[in-house]
């Protein structure tokens, strides 16, 4: 039966078809069944194996360390900045270290790196190097410094192609460590209070400041370190930065480095001339009170001087008879005393409570009888000090009031980190002792301590028509170029004392410098007030013996002040004199910036007698001669100029120079007088001549007349002038 087996033959092979895609559904099931068995395995069972793997597929996050800002002028000149320095050192006990070729190798070994290193490092011979890094592979240092310095990255990356450091990490066992050092284009100029930093990179990849500006202002200028990961893509590593660093601020001064250059310059040559101990001068700008340039020099061995401390913002000590003109300043004021008022100083010696008080020229037999205004010039202790116990020994409270009314104790709030406050003391203080000769000691100086720029700030507001600004160092903050914040001037007291106080005070000042302590501080260029100070330096409660501080404060010129200026000088050989020493410095400040500043108007200097007003013009090419006169916009007649050359003329008498034609005609000598010697000896040489030369400057006379016939090769003699 055909029908029956053709339907046999269709159930078979359906039942082949189901049993085939039973299969496939066991297999896929065993397949998905090992999937999940695998997976479960691998995320629980497996787990730290495969962690373990995945960790050994990249590297851990490095740090992108920022750029530290820079410390700028006011005029733009880069003061300090950031650069890498690294230290180099040897793994002895590094995993692959290659012992063999480092002992043996000719050309790989130690013999030829100690060649290498001596001559590019030039502090030990090659066999002195040998010796240094032997030491370091007998004791199996982990971290032996190849060279005590620091060396910077082209260095650096020229000592890594030296032998045996060229070799791999593993195998030299070299590595370095990077520092960041921060270096001054301008040396000394203002170092203290630029600042300086720590050169280790903290691990937050950072710098630090450590003193100075650079502290001041720390947190802007070190930058926030980015991060870079280290990812193995393609079978590769690759550097990613994932968060990008951010640069620090850029810090902008208020200093002027024509000015620090004078002041350090100026000190410098003094403190060197006396021998003196150290020395500290400030130069203020009297309106805005920006410091212009601020030094200070010790003497770190004999005849060399380096920056080492703050001084004129730091040091706590008794100004001397600077204070003599608060004092009488607070005395005016309360109507004490009148600048005409006479005081007896007798000899020069004054016995107060059984304490000794001198005037300096007591050996001479003192000043006698001076009026107040008097002591001022003369710097007398007595006649200041009388004046004082005049009208405040039964209420010496009042006289302190006084000195914080002028602003004597106002707190600056300086941007220099540890600066010094101005210590006043109080009638009944319980920190700061008052004994019954305090009050006519203070008036000329002693028991106070005011640092030098607090009395600078004082004697600022004096020439500031009173009013008195706080000192500046910042002038800006800038980041990427753009203004971040803006420092202005900072009022500290509008005024300090009544314009009649402020008058007689200058009218002293001046007397001062005039007819007074200050003579040698008097300059024929530019007129300049000031006070003298001159004090003995207490050590352990002593004065005698432990030397004596100058100083000289006042400012520039007397009659228009720009600039105030400060100079204090400490432990000078020789007879101190504040104004002789001191004095003589501030003189030189002042009359280098004035001559730096000198400008005239060219419209009110007279006519040089010898002035030539036309220019002597030489003949040559028509073009050229035309081009120049009129470049120079000088007045010119010209004829037709329808020649390749010309002459000139000077007509004096209309004030112009004539040009005209010089025709050359082929057989024929040309005449060259007026010409200079390129453009004769070219015309001379065309027409077939030969040239000798005499002198310099134009033809005055040619030895062949012109308009003659030429004789080929023959020679004429040019004189020139």
């Amino acid at each position: 039966m055909p029908e029956e087996n053709e339907i046999k033959d269709v159930e078979n092979k359906s039942n082949q078809i189901l049993f085939c895609y039973f299969v496939v559904v066991v297999l896929l099931g065993l397949v998905a069944v090992g999937v999940v068995v695998r997976a479960f395995n691998t995320a629980f069972v497996e787990k730290e194996k495969w962690l373990k793997v995945a960790e050994s597929q990249k590297r851990p996050d490095r740090l992108v360390l920022p750029g530290r800002g820079n410390i700028y002028s006011a005029d733009g000149k880069l003061m300090a900045t950031s650069v890498p320095r690294y230290y180099m050192y040897i793994d002895f006990k590094a995993d692959g270290f290659a012992k063999d070729t480092f002992l043996r190798s000719k050309t790989h070994g130690i013999d030829s790196l100690a060649i290498y290193l001596s001559r590019k490092l030039k502090n030990r011979t090659p066999a002195g190097y040998k010796t240094h890094l032997m030491k370091g592979y007998n004791n199996k240092s982990r971290q032996y410094p190849i060279y005590e310095g620091k060396v910077s990255y082209s260095d650096l990356k020229e000592i890594k192609q030296y032998p045996f450091l060229r070799l791999s990490r593993y195998k030299s066992g070299f590595y370095t460590k990077e520092m960041v050092q921060r270096e001054k284009p301008f040396g000394t100029l203002a170092s203290r209070t630029i600042g300086d930093i720590y050169g280790e990179i903290e691990k937050e990849g950072i710098t630090k400041g450590k003193n100075g500006l650079e502290l001041q202002y720390d947190s802007l200028l070190r930058g926030q370190a980015g991060l870079s990961a280290v990812k193995r893509v393609g079978g590769g590593w690759t550097n990613v930065v994932e968060i990008e660093p951010v640069d620090g601020m850029d810090i902008h001064t208020t200093i002027d480095i024509n000015i620090q250059d004078i002041t350090e310059k100026s000190l410098l040559d003094m403190l060197k001339s006396i021998d003196a101990e150290s020395g500290t001068a400030v130069v203020m700008e009297v309106k805005t009170g920006e410091i212009k340039g601020i030094t200070n020099m010790a003497r770190i061995r004999p005849g060399v001087y380096a920056e080492t401390k703050n001084h004129a913002v730091a040091d706590e000590t008794e100004p001397g008879s600077t204070f003599k003109v608060a004092a009488i300043m607070v005395a005016l004021e309360d109507g004490v005393c009148e600048p005409g008022d006479t005081v007896d100083t007798g000899n020069g010696v004054y016995m107060y409570k059984g304490a000794r008080m001198t005037d300096h020229n007591n050996h001479r037999g003192g000043y006698g009888k001076l009026t107040v205004e008097q002591s001022i010039w003369n710097s007398s202790n007595i006649g200041v000090a009388k004046t004082i116990l005049k009208g405040y020994a039964n209420n010496p409270t009042k006289f302190v009031e006084g000195l914080y009314r002028i602003g004597m104790n106002a707190d600056l709030n300086l941007e220099i980190p540890g600066s010094g406050r101005a210590k006043i003391r109080m009638p009944n203080d319980s920190v700061l002792y008052w004994s019954k000769t305090t009050l006519p000691w203070m008036s000329f100086g002693y028991e106070t301590q005011i640092p030098p720029i607090y009395t600078l700030t004082f004697f600022n507001a004096i020439a500031n028509n009173g009013k008195m600004v706080r000192p500046m160092f910042t002038r800006e903050i800038k980041q990427n170029g753009k203004t971040v914040k803006s420092f202005s001037t900072e009022v500290v007291k509008s005024s300090i004392c009544s314009k009649r106080t402020l008058d007689m005070v200058k009218s002293m000042l001046v007397g001062v410098v005039k007819e007074g302590t200050g003579k040698a501080v008097d300059s024929e260029i530019i007129p300049i007030a000031g006070k003298t100070g001159t004090a003995q330096i207490a050590s352990g409660g002593v004065y005698r013996t432990s030397g004596h501080q100058v100083s000289f404060c006042g400012y520039f010129p007397a009659d228009n002040p720009d600039y105030s200026c400060i100079v204090v000088i400490r432990r000078p050989h020789g007879t101190p004199s504040g104004g002789l020493m001191s004095g003589a410095v501030v003189r030189s400040i002042a009359e280098k910036i004035y001559a730096n500043n000198m400008a005239f108007d060219i419209r009110d200097v007279q006519p040089d007698s010898l002035l030539v007003k036309m220019p002597p013009v030489k003949g040559g090419p028509a073009k050229s001669v035309e081009k120049a006169l009129d470049k120079f916009d000088v007045k010119m007649q010209k004829d037709s100029l329808d020649t390749e050359w010309t002459t000139a003329y000077t007509d004096k008498e209309h004030e112009k120079i004539v040009l005209k034609d010089l025709v050359i005609h082929e057989g024929l000598v040309p005449r060259v007088i007026g010409m200079g010697a390129k453009d004769a000896v070219y015309l001379l040489e065309q027409a077939g001549l030969q040239v000798a030369l005499s002198g310099s400057g134009r033809v005055i006379s040619q030895s062949i007349q012109s308009g003659q016939r030429v004789s080929k090769g023959q020679t004429v003699l040019l004189t020139l002038k």
